[in-house]
């Protein structure tokens, strides 16, 4: 029997792909995950490192009266406005990535045998050049993919938006089939849900198998 590895696997997507589904599944089947909007949220909550940055560059008037971030004015900014999506990043990412790579070491070092990094925009960041996810090492980058027309169904379902909004926020995002360019693993969710999931199931299986070869950082 060989031995064990650990992997670090980076999980993307785009919007509407299902990515936090397959993140959920991946829990349920025992890997560790990590969710970079959950740390977002913590570095953008009152008292958070991100909050007095963000205030000071976009401007109080996108904290709510509590004096909580105001996340639907901001993001209704970022979503259309791409110099200031640049700024945002360059507050947020190397404060997310920093914070993901100290928790993928500690998961380590207690010995979890695969780590999930569930990060929308991971691959946004290696495709520019200018984001800190380069600096994540990761064994694999794992894409869930649905087509465009399938994320646009999705996002006006779900948020109940126009055709034109929801088509807004999808070319915010580096395209999908980049995007599936780019992976290691690709999960196609474009259609039911079992089919996606039989795909996690066989991922996960083999990425625990004690045959599996170790792969390269990326």
């Amino acid at each position: 029997m060989g031995c064990r590895q650990k992997l670090a696997i980076g999980l993307t997507g785009g919007i509407g792909s299902g990515k936090s589904r397959v993140a959920e599944l991946l829990r349920e089947l025992g890997a560790v995950v990590e969710c970079s909007d959950q740390i977002v949220r913590e570095l953008q909550a009152p008292g958070g490192i991100a909050l007095a940055e963000i205030a000071t560059r976009f401007g109080e008037e996108y904290l709510q009266p509590s004096g909580e971030l105001d996340r639907t004015r901001l993001g209704e900014l970022v979503f259309r406005d791409p110099e200031a999506r640049r700024k945002l990043g360059d507050i947020m990412h190397p404060l997310v990535y920093r914070e993901l790579a100290k928790r993928l070491e500690d998961h380590r070092q207690r010995g979890a045998r695969v780590v999930v990094l569930d990060i929308p925009l991971l691959l946004e960041g290696r495709a520019s050049g200018r984001g800190s996810g380069a600096l994540l090492p990761l064994d694999l980058v794992v894409v869930v993919y649905a087509d465009e027309e399938t994320q646009l169904a999705r996002i006006m379902a779900r948020d109940q938006l126009s055709r034109e909004d929801a088509l807004s926020r999808v070319r915010a995002q580096l395209s999908i089939e980049k995007k599936r360019g780019l992976a290691d693993v690709v999960i196609d969710n474009s259609g039911d849900w079992e089919s996606a999931a039989k795909q996690v199931r066989e991922c996960y299986a083999e990425w625990i198998s004690d045959e599996t070869p170790n792969a390269a950082p990326r």
